[in-house]
């Protein structure tokens, strides 16, 4: 099963950006959608971003417009542009391969701290 590791969180002042990366340990090119999550202490795992091997994205509202999900198949990554960061988004953020049938992978998680 692929394996998923994440990278690039981390401190950030409110309308700052990062950028975080997920790095498969396989091709994702026939994954059927990589997706980013996050979790903020005391709430639940939330969707923020998907993409399907298509290129078609979905965001949570709470995000729209401000962040930007992206995938290179050739190099086995995704990446999440993030700008306009809030307080709120502070999380820890995952990454996750959706294989359908074959079930679902998940990274250990990169933590991101949005704080002046």
């Amino acid at each position: 099963q692929v394996q998923l590791v994440e990278s690039g969180g981390g401190l950030v002042q409110p309308g700052g950006s990062l950028r975080l990366s997920c790095a498969a340990s396989a091709s994702i090119f026939t994954i059927y959608a990589m997706g980013w999550y996050r979790q903020a202490p005391g709430k639940q795992r939330e969707l923020v971003a998907t993409i399907t091997r298509g290129g078609i994205t979905n965001y949570a509202d709470s995000v729209k417009g401000r962040f930007t999900i992206s995938r290179d198949n050739v190099k086995n990554m995704v990446y999440l542009q993030m700008t306009g960061l809030k307080l709120e988004d502070t999380a820890v953020y995952y990454c996750n391969a959706n294989m359908l049938g074959d079930g679902s992978a998940w990274g250990q998680g990169t933590q991101v701290t949005v704080s002046s």
